[in-house]
């Protein structure tokens, strides 16, 4: 799906590339939202810290919810801020239990700044309902969070692909939790996975069908492993962009969804 535009950035010369993070993201309106006038209700935010330590963060606004847009974003950039103040090492990050830790903060802290925002628009916290997944990443380690439906995944040098997270879909159609529900945190999914770590990548619920083999529950190779090598070989950072939000909007993609959709991808470089 996304070969023809991969292939067209192979010829660029990354030898003298210092090694580092390149991402590419982008959160798109959905063709249902477009006709009815709606906004996004997607938002993503996301950070390279010192140290070649990746914190990325996307979530998914309740369409019911009359401020989800207003949730998603206080989330993702909550949960952003709450990780890169602290001066993250990837020394610091050898110690699983501090892993978890610091992204079980992100999401308290993430899930209170929703609640106050709600508090301040004199609404209740499901106004605000949205979904979160929150990762963290170094060329040794990847470590993910998520509350609700999309989906974390990871590359490894050997080419394996690894669902870190699998979409909470509820008991019902359309179903899911969200950062403001009562067992929010009790069902969130956490992950830490140590390898050499090339790629990794996050989706909202808009792009599941589509980057997840539904038959055996695991992320769609076809769909992921273009995208990495079209961010792995990407040099201009603006054209990059373009080229993703007009993939996202394709026919190609609208044909088979159209809920709002994010997709941050991002490729550890060691050239």
């Amino acid at each position: 799906m996304f070969t023809q535009l991969a292939a067209g950035k192979k010829s660029m010369n990354l030898s003298k590339q210092i090694a580092q993070w390149q991402i590419v993201a982008a959160s798109v309106c959905g063709t249902s939202h477009l006709k009815n006038n709606q906004l996004c209700q997607d938002a993503h935010h996301w950070q390279i810290l010192s140290d070649n330590v990746l914190v990325a963060a996307a979530a998914d606004g309740a369409g019911s919810a009359s401020l989800g847009k207003v949730g998603a974003m206080v989330a993702v950039e909550t949960a952003i801020e709450n990780i890169s103040t602290i001066g993250l090492t990837r020394k610091i990050l050898t110690d699983d239990a501090l892993v978890r830790s610091l992204l079980n903060d992100a999401i308290l802290a993430a899930k209170k700044a929703v609640e106050d925002e709600a508090a301040t628009c004199d609404k209740q916290p499901q106004d605000l309902a949205t979904t979160l997944i929150v990762m963290l990443a170094t060329p040794e380690v990847v470590a993910v969070v998520q509350i609700g439906d999309g989906l974390a995944v990871a590359k490894d040098g050997m080419g394996n692909l690894l669902a870190l997270t699998m979409p909470d879909s509820g008991e019902y159609i359309n179903e899911t939790t969200f950062l403001t529900s009562p067992t929010a945190l009790d069902t969130a999914q956490m992950r830490v996975w140590r390898t050499d770590i090339v790629n990794v990548g996050i989706i909202t619920d808009g792009l599941q069908m589509l980057a997840l083999n539904m038959v055996v529950g695991e992320p769609h190779k076809p769909f992921f492993f273009p995208l990495f090598e079209f961010v792995a070989n990407a040099k201009d950072k603006t054209e990059a962009k373009e080229q993703l939000v007009k993939f996202l909007r394709s026919e190609r993609i609208t044909q088979r969804t159209d809920d709002d959709l994010t997709l941050i991808i991002a490729a550890f470089n060691n050239s």
